[in-house]
C-alpha cells in the first residue's frame, strides 16, 4: 500500500512539473519566427541640425517602407524576451529637379536600405496578446546623387545608429501572428563610399527616423 502511495505521489509530481513545460511549449510566443513588414517611413534632420523657425521649409523625406524580419522568442511565463533582425527598403527620397539649378551643385537623396539587429521584451496582456518594447543597433544606406548639371556623382552614405520602439503582437492560433509597431531611430556616425569602393573618414551626423509599421508572420 505504501509503495502504491509513493508511486502515485511520484507520478503526481512528474505531472505537475510537466504541465507548465507543456504549456510553455504550446505558447504562441515561443520559438523562431519570420514576418513581412510594411509601413510609413519619415527621415529628417535631428534637433542639432534642423532649421529652427522655418515652418515653410519641409526638411523631411517620407514614403512607404517594406521588408522582412526574423527572430526568436522565449516565453518565460507571463513575460517574453527575444532577439530579432530586419532588412527593410524605403521609397523616401528628395524630389529636386537638378536641371533647375545652374549656379551650384545640388543632390538627390534616396533613403535606400535599412538594417536592424536588436532585442525585445514584453508582457502578456492576454494569453494571445503581447505588449513589448524593443531596442538595438541600426544601419542605413542613403543613396546620394550629386550633380553640377555637367557631371553626376553617385555615392552611398552608410550611417550607424540606435533604435527604440514599442508595439503589440496578436497571436492567431499557435503559428501565425499580426503586429503593429512604432520605432524611432537616430543615426550618429557615417561614412561615404564611392562606386570605386573608396571610403571617406567617419563623420558625425544627427539624423532622425520615425516609422509606423504592421507585420504579418509565422512561427515554427
Amino acid at each position: 500500500m505504501y509503495k502504491g502511495i509513493a508511486l502515485l505521489a511520484a507520478a503526481s509530481g512528474i505531472a505537475m512539473v510537466a504541465a507548465p513545460a507543456a504549456a510553455q511549449e504550446s505558447s504562441p510566443f515561443t520559438g523562431p519566427r519570420i514576418e513581412g513588414i510594411v509601413g510609413y517611413d519619415i527621415v529628417r534632420p535631428g534637433s542639432t541640425v534642423d532649421i529652427d523657425n522655418a515652418d515653410d521649409v519641409d526638411q523631411s523625406i517620407e514614403d512607404v517602407t517594406y521588408g522582412v524580419g526574423a527572430g526568436y522568442d522565449f516565453d518565460l511565463g507571463g513575460a517574453v524576451v527575444g532577439v530579432e533582425a530586419e532588412y527593410m527598403k524605403s521609397e523616401a527620397s528628395t524630389s529636386y529637379d537638378t536641371t533647375a539649378f545652374t549656379g551650384f551643385g545640388v543632390s538627390n537623396v534616396d533613403a535606400g536600405r535599412d538594417l536592424y539587429l536588436g532585442v525585445r521584451a514584453g508582457v502578456l496582456a492576454t494569453p494571445s496578446t503581447l505588449v513589448y518594447a524593443k531596442g538595438g543597433y541600426t544601419n542605413a544606406s542613403m543613396d546620394v546623387l550629386a550633380s553640377d548639371n555637367v557631371t553626376d556623382i553617385e555615392t552611398d552614405a552608410n550611417l550607424d545608429g540606435w533604435r527604440v520602439g514599442a508595439g503589440v503582437e496578436q497571436a492567431i492560433g499557435e503559428n501565425f501572428f499580426i503586429k503593429g509597431e512604432y520605432r524611432y531611430s537616430n543615426y550618429e556616425e557615417g561614412e561615404f563610399e564611392a562606386p570605386s569602393g573608396l571610403e571617406s573618414d567617419r563623420f558625425d551626423v544627427d539624423l532622425d527616423r520615425h516609422q509606423v509599421v504592421v507585420g504579418v508572420g509565422a512561427r515554427f
